[in-house]
């Protein structure tokens, strides 16, 4: 009787940590997703696609970004080469978890705006190694978060926090499982682990560049990397060339028909 007593009396006690330590996790998370990015964005981004010869494009594209109440709105223009010039791309990210996020591709030699469904959000986006669901923000109440361990990442403490998302966000996103390093001094994450669901892929994220831009941190070269086992496939490399904050913005420019129209004169006056 003692025996059994002790030994319910230890597993409650590993329960409660565990449960401490995944609620941490999840503190953490929000952490993370309440950090300020700025509002009323402006951004100026190149964006290089690597094959595995090493063989390179190169885009050039602008963006604008604008908190309305709990919500994202984002617009995305390439503004180079010729063959993607006006090429846009339209996200309402939604602060409500049950909610999803609509999207939207403008391909002008079609002359056609294009919604992108959930089931596509884990394809890719442009050729590059960003998903469209990459270009939105996670909602936490899908994600059961474990902290595995802190170590550092260039030199930098950090948390390994592993993330496993519900059936419905595997769909969306093509992930089974990520591994998430967070800077601990700004909430940042620098580097990432995303194993997807089907064809072997494993995806590594990693932040070279970081900077602070009035008071804000600020990510100004990432790379992502497409790997089946020992072998990359692709590569990809945003700069953050150019970034604004609190630039005036309307309403009207988040939206298909300025998705379709290009972008606004007053963009960047």
């Amino acid at each position: 009787m003692k025996l059994y007593t002790w030994t319910l009396t230890l597993l409650l006690v590993v329960a409660n940590g565990h449960a401490k330590e995944n609620l941490f996790a999840l503190e953490i998370m929000q952490a993370v997703k309440n950090r300020d990015e700025g509002d009323q964005v402006t951004q100026i981004m190149e964006m290089i696609l690597i094959d595995r010869r090493g063989n390179q494009r190169k885009r050039t594209l602008s963006t604008i970004r604008k908190d309305v109440g709990e919500d994202t709105y984002s617009i995305l223009f390439f503004t180079e080469p010729a063959d993607v010039r006006d090429t846009a791309f339209l996200t309402w990210d939604y602060d409500a978890y049950d909610r999803d996020d609509d999207q939207w591709l403008y391909l002008p030699a079609l002359r056609k705006t294009k919604r992108i469904a959930s089931r596509d959000k884990s394809g890719s986006f442009m050729g590059s190694d960003f998903s469209y669901a990459d270009m939105t923000a996670r909602p936490l109440e899908r994600y059961q978060f474990n902290i595995m361990k802190e170590t550092l990442v260039n030199e930098r403490s950090v948390w390994q926090i592993e993330t496993l998302p519900n059936e419905e966000e595997v769909a969306r996103t093509g992930y089974r499982r990520s591994i998430l390093f967070v800077r601990q001094d700004n909430f940042v994450v620098v580097r990432a682990v995303h194993w997807q669901a089907k064809g072997g892929i494993t995806k590594y994220l990693d932040v070279k560049e970081l900077q602070q831009l009035d008071g804000i941190w600020v990510t100004t070269q990432v790379q992502m990397t497409s790997r089946k086992g020992k072998e990359v496939r692709h590569r990809t490399i945003l700069y953050n060339r150019d970034t604004r904050f609190n630039q005036p913005m309307q309403d009207e420019w988040f939206s298909m028909r300025q998705l379709e129209k290009g972008p606004p004169a007053e963009m960047w006056q």
